[in-house]
């Protein structure tokens, strides 16, 4: 006996199969994920003026006044980075939005700490976010503030020698 239909059943184009299902969700995760905005905070200063490529710099990211920027080891980020050609690029990842404060130093002799001489006035050299310069003594917080709302963000500072 024949089939009474001359072609063979088009049911299986009703019923999609498992593998599939699971290719099509992936494609979609995968371009939904390549279109959406990079969801990486990042802090990027871009340091320069340093007088030798000696030591590291040395970059805290302050939230508030109460520490900046005498007290780095209270900020709320920390690092360093390599000299090269009288440059060097902190990075600061993971960052919320906020407002923030950023000082830099010359660890020339990359003990760690800011060398002062016996008055307190730094013996290597110092920068801070908008490149806010203190008057008798470090910058303010506000003058070195600034907003952040999330991305990549670019900030230039040119250490100083006092």
């Amino acid at each position: 006996m024949m089939n009474d239909r001359p072609f063979p059943s088009r049911d299986w184009i009703a019923r999609p199969r498992p593998a599939i299902v699971t290719i099509c969700s992936l494609l979609l995760r995968v371009v939904s994920f390549a279109q959406s905005p990079s969801s990486t905070n990042l802090i990027r200063i871009q340091i320069s003026g340093l007088h030798s490529d000696k030591g590291q710099a040395v970059c805290a990211l302050f939230a508030s006044a109460k520490d900046f920027p005498k007290n780095p080891q209270n900020a709320i980020a920390r690092t360093q980075s390599a000299i090269a050609h009288g440059r060097a690029v902190c990075e600061f990842a993971a960052v919320g939005p906020g407002r923030y404060a950023v000082s830099v130093f010359h660890d020339e002799n990359a003990n760690g700490k800011l060398d002062t001489n016996f008055m307190g006035i730094p013996r290597e050299g110092v920068g801070a976010s908008n490149n806010a310069i203190g008057h008798f003594g470090p910058p303010k917080f506000e003058a070195a503030a600034f907003d952040y709302s999330g991305g990549t963000l670019e900030l230039a500072i040119t250490i100083t020698y006092l």
